[in-house]
């Protein structure tokens, strides 16, 4: 969508006529630690062996 080696159109006109902001064209998303991913398959098996469970129960 932007491109940055365009002469014509800079970064911040491209952003603009595309209703983005600059900063979100130049954010690199950081991924999931791996404490968390364990976390959340602990959470996944634990659904998938009582999908009945609630928010109370499953907390």
């Amino acid at each position: 969508m932007v491109e940055p080696t365009n002469p014509d159109l800079p970064i911040g006109k491209q952003c603009k006529l595309l209703s983005i902001s600059r900063s979100s064209f130049y954010y690199t998303p950081k991924g999931e630690t791996a404490l968390n991913l364990a976390l959340m398959r602990q959470i996944d098996a634990q659904f998938l062996e009582t999908p009945f469970f609630g928010v109370r129960q499953m907390t």
